[in-house]
């Protein structure tokens, strides 16, 4: 069986990819979003609370459906990407990447020997079927997407050499983080945090690499698009209830649901 996989392919095509956050850390609701229309789905295990099981249900849960899952990691570490690969993922989102060094390590642990330093353990892995996929090994290297974060403002100053590293396939920007980095904490729409956010944006483009964010106003998400984003998420699921079980409280109960709704200078800050 050829390497495959339909996100990064869409990615290289730069065929626009929208997609939506899974915070809820459940399987059940993975398998509803799946089934939306969305082109991609985040399975989060930095801000929600997944786990490596809670991920593999979740994989699962979206396997039958054409949206594509990718798995964000908590951090960039060696073991728990080889754990996380096995399990099936096969495009990871990394947070928290600041240099190319960086990058070129977390490379590395996407790959097997003698590219890298990944584990070889297919044998007993969901990534290989339990071994009905013979040529596994050979297709791997080529079928992994790696996507790394840069949401800092040094990684914003090393953006050209993070783009440079071969086996990165593309760069999210992480508009809360770089907010706060920047000096504006809970304000990612503040005028300097957004001219940062599409100036980043276009030297990804620019480099030749998929660039991508996560936000949940609309009129920022059609902006990205047209400046050239390919992956960009536009709501979460956990906030996407949370603010229509406010709404029917509101209209029930007369419960607070316009003070509890983010704001436009707010919104996106997760």
């Amino acid at each position: 069986m050829p390497a495959h996989n339909p996100f990064k392919a869409a990615l290289a095509a730069r065929q626009p990819q929208v997609g939506l956050w899974l915070s809820m850390a459940d399987p059940y609701l993975a398998e509803v979003s799946a089934g939306t229309g969305f082109d991609w789905l985040l399975i989060d295990g930095e801000h929600a609370p997944n786990d490596l099981r809670s991920t593999l249900a979740a994989l699962q849960a979206v396997a039958p459906h054409r949206a594509q899952p990718v798995v964000r990691a908590v951090q960039g570490d060696t073991a728990l990407i080889k754990q996380l690969l096995d399990i099936g993922a096969k495009t990871l989102l990394v947070p928290m990447v600041d240099t190319a060094e960086q990058a070129r390590n977390l490379v590395s642990a996407m790959r097997y020997p003698p590219l890298g330093i990944r584990g070889v353990g297919s044998a007993v892995g969901r990534a290989s079927q339990w071994s009905a996929r013979a040529d596994y090994l050979d297709a791997a290297d080529d079928e992994v997407c790696l996507l790394v974060q840069a949401e800092t403002v040094q990684a914003l100053g090393n953006l050209d050499a993070i783009c440079a590293v071969e086996g990165v396939h593309g760069v999210f920007i992480g508009p809360a983080d770089l907010a706060a980095s920047m000096g504006h904490r809970g304000r990612p729409g503040h005028p300097e945090v957004q001219a940062a956010v599409e100036g980043a944006m276009r030297t990804i483009v620019a480099c030749g690499k998929a660039a991508g964010t996560l936000t949940s106003d609309p009129a920022l998400a059609r902006r990205y698009l047209e400046i050239g984003c390919t992956f960009v998420a536009v709501g979460v699921d956990v906030l996407l209830y949370a603010n229509a079980a406010r709404k029917l409280a509101a209209d029930f109960l007369g419960a607070p649901a316009a003070a509890a709704a983010p704001s436009p200078e707010t919104r996106g800050a997760y």
